[in-house]
Formats: structure tokens, sequence, C-alpha cells
């Protein structure tokens, strides 16, 4: 049966900064923390990356990196996310090999999404659900009632993801989110820890009513 966990707190240029905002995320019992840095050099990335595997080790916080494979591998991870234009996850698995790696997918449609259950990632992103600044080239928006119609017939743990926040989040899972991602909601708020309590709340009185 599909994962049930709530938000999943995707990590890009917080104004509250990176450590700030992992420390928030684990404070808050927050499952999965990605890290997505684009066009930075991938030293960089990697050093962010070990900043976050050390706040997020021992933790309930499971910790993914966004594309960069290496740096998955180099930071130990728990898991690497890919997107469609990305290296596949067959070929992410066989070259990193370690047990218990988590490796997530985006997809953008139903056919995506068909085609992601012969790949069997550990959970799929499903989206975007609104328009949102945070890709250069975004994919067409989903809407809401096709991404809920594309959740309910997965058998995939699912995340909906894309300009989802505090004021959308309900009509998000009264479509049938189980699980949502966040971008700007939390990397634009200086108080990550409340901003992140505010989702976590909400998707808590949805699952009890």
């Amino acid at each position: 049966m599909p994962d049930a966990f709530g938000l999943y707190l995707i990590l890009t240029d917080p104004v509250a900064g990176y450590g700030a905002c992992a420390r928030a995320a684990v404070l808050q019992g927050v499952r999965y923390l990605q890290l997505r840095i684009k066009k930075r050099p991938e030293a960089e990335v990697l050093k962010t990356a070990l900043a976050l595997r050390k706040i997020t080790a021992g933790t309930g916080t499971v910790f993914i990196v966004n594309d960069h494979l290496r740096v998955a591998m180099e930071s130990d991870a728990d898991g690497v996310h890919l997107g469609q234009e990305d290296m596949d996850i067959a070929e992410a698995r066989s070259i990193w090999k370690t047990p218990g790696k988590i490796f997530g997918l985006s997809t953008h449609n139903e056919d995506q999404e068909k085609a992601a259950r012969l790949l069997a990632p550990d959970y799929i992103g499903v989206g975007p659900v609104f328009s949102t600044p945070t890709k250069e080239n975004p994919d067409p928006v989903v809407g809401l009632e096709r991404m809920g119609e594309i959740i309910r017939s997965s058998p995939l743990t699912a995340v909906a993801i894309g300009g989802i926040d505090e004021k959308n989040l309900p009509d998000v899972i009264s479509h049938g989110a189980r699980n949502f991602a966040v971008v700007r909601a939390v990397n634009k708020s200086p108080n990550p820890e409340a901003a992140i309590a505010l989702l976590m709340g909400i998707w808590r009185r949805h699952q009890a009513s």
C-alpha cells in the first residue's frame, strides 16, 4: 500500500539557510528532506549535502539529493531523486548498489506514471499541480483533478508537487494527495520551523477528519 507521510520538504536557496531549515525539519518530524541545487559547482553541492547529512543522520528524517547521483553517494545520503531528463533509475541503481538506498522519480502525466511502475521507484512526484516559478522550464500544469486521478490509480507512493502552500494544501489533500512537496512556502520563510509546523498541522487535521 502506498505510504502516507505528509510533507516532503525540498530545500532550494532557503532564506533562513540550509542548516536552519534542515534542523527545523528534523525537529518537526519531516519524513523526507531533499536538497535541490541547480547550476552550481558540484563541490558546492557536495559541501551542502555533507552538512545536511550530518544534521539528519540518526534521525527519522530521510535525506535525498536531487539529480546529483555522485553527490548522493559521496555524502552517504539516503537516496537520490531523478527527473524525466536525468539518469535512468535502472542505471542509477546499477551504479549505486548500497542496499536500502531510495530512488525517487518525477512524473508529469498519466503515461509517465504508468512507465514508472515498470521501474519500481520508491516513490514518484506527481505534478506540477499548480504553476510554479521554481523551475525555469516547467512542465504543463496537471491541476487538482488530474493529480488526484493519477495518484488514486497508482500503486506507487506518490508525492504531489508544484506550487503547493498552506493556502491550497487543503484542496490538494481533498483531491487525493496523501503526501505533498513544498518549496517556496518554507524556503521563503524567515521562520522555517513555524512554516513547517503550519503545513504539518494542516495535513494532520485532514488525516484525522
